[in-house]
C-alpha cells in the first residue's frame, strides 16, 4: 500500500487519501480540522478550546460575550490572530475593569482539584441566562420555518465537504438566512454566530436560530445573548433545556425536518 500524504487545502479542512476495504486504490477524502485555539486576554492565557480555525474574530468576540468576560461590546478592544507551531493564539485586548474581574475569577480557581463545572461555586452560576430586555410578540409562520429548514443543509459548506461539523444559522422572520457559522464544536459554532451578529449589528428580535445539534440548556442560555425567542434544533432537546426555555419565554423546537418538527415550549408562538 502506498504511503498517504496529507494535502492541506484550506484552514478549515484537510485532504487525506483513504482506502476502502484495504484497496490499493486511494480515495481522496476531506477531513475537518480540529485545532487548539488559545484565548489570551491582555497578555494572560485564559483557556484553550478545540475548534475549527475559521471565523476566529467572531469566535473571540462571541466567546467573550457568552462567558461574560466582557459586559458589553465596548469592553472588547481588539483581537490579533497568531498562528504558532502547536495551534493558534487569539491575543485579545479588553477593558481594564473586565480584565480585573477575569483575574479574580482565575484566582478563585487556583488550588481546586475537582471542579466539575470550573468557575462555578453555586447552582445559580450554572443555570444562568441573560434576561431578555423585551420579548416581542412576534409569531413565526410554519411556512417560513419550513423554508429555513430547506435552506439549512445546503448552506453548510464545511459539513458537506467533511461530514464532521456542526452549524448554527441566524434567520429573519421570513425564513431568509442572514448568517451561518460552522465548527467541529456546536457551542463554538453558536459563539461564532453570536459574535458575528453583534459585530454586524444584527439586532432584530424577530430573528431565530437553527442548530444542527441537540438543544442542551447551554444552547438556550446562548440564545439569550442575542435576545431572541425561537431556537430550532435538528436533534433532540434535553429536559433541562425545555424547562429553561419554558421559564424564560423561549420557543424550543426539536427533531426538526422540513416537513415535521416537535414544539416543546410556547407553542402559541408558531402559526400556520
Amino acid at each position: 500500500m502506498t504511503s498517504a500524504k496529507l494535502i492541506q487545502t484550506k484552514n478549515s479542512s484537510l485532504e487525506f487519501p483513504a482506502y476502502k476495504n484495504q484497496s490499493e486504490i486511494g480515495l481522496i477524502e476531506t477531513l475537518a480540522e480540529e485545532t487548539p485555539v488559545a484565548f489570551v486576554y491582555n497578555g494572560i492565557s485564559h483557556v484553550v478550546m478545540m475548534a475549527s480555525p475559521i471565523d476566529l474574530e467572531d469566535f473571540a468576540f462571541g466567546f467573550s460575550i457568552t462567558e461574560e468576560i466582557i459586559s458589553s461590546p465596548a469592553d472588547f478592544y481588539s483581537v490579533e490572530i497568531n498562528h504558532i507551531k502547536d495551534g493558534i493564539e487569539l491575543k485579545i485586548e479588553i477593558s481594564s475593569e473586565c480584565f480585573i474581574n477575569l483575574k479574580e475569577r482565575r484566582r478563585n480557581l487556583t488550588g481546586r482539584t475537582g471542579c466539575g463545572l470550573c468557575g462555578a461555586e453555586t447552582l445559580s452560576q450554572v443555570i444562568k441566562y441573560k434576561k431578555n430586555k423585551l420579548l416581542s410578540g412576534t409569531k413565526y409562520s410554519h411556512k417560513h420555518i419550513r423554508s429555513a429548514l430547506d435552506q439549512f443543509s445546503s448552506n453548510q459548506k464545511l459539513q458537506k465537504k467533511t461530514g464532521a461539523t456542526h452549524a448554527v444559522a441566524l434567520y429573519d422572520n421570513l425564513g431568509k438566512i442572514l448568517l451561518i457559522r460552522e465548527d467541529v464544536g456546536r457551542h463554538n459554532a453558536f459563539d461564532k454566530v453570536i459574535g458575528a451578529a453583534i459585530r454586524q449589528e444584527i439586532s432584530n428580535k424577530d430573528c431565530f436560530i437553527i442548530t444542527s445539534s441537540r438543544a442542551s440548556y447551554e444552547m438556550i442560555q446562548k440564545l439569550t445573548y442575542l435576545n431572541l425567542k425561537l431556537i430550532i434544533a435538528i436533534s433532540a432537546p434535553t429536559a433541562l433545556a425545555v424547562r429553561l426555555a419554558s421559564k424564560i419565554g423561549v420557543t424550543l423546537i426539536g427533531f426538526a425536518r422540513a416537513d415535521r418538527y416537535t414544539i416543546y415550549s410556547h407553542k402559541e408562538t408558531i402559526i400556520e
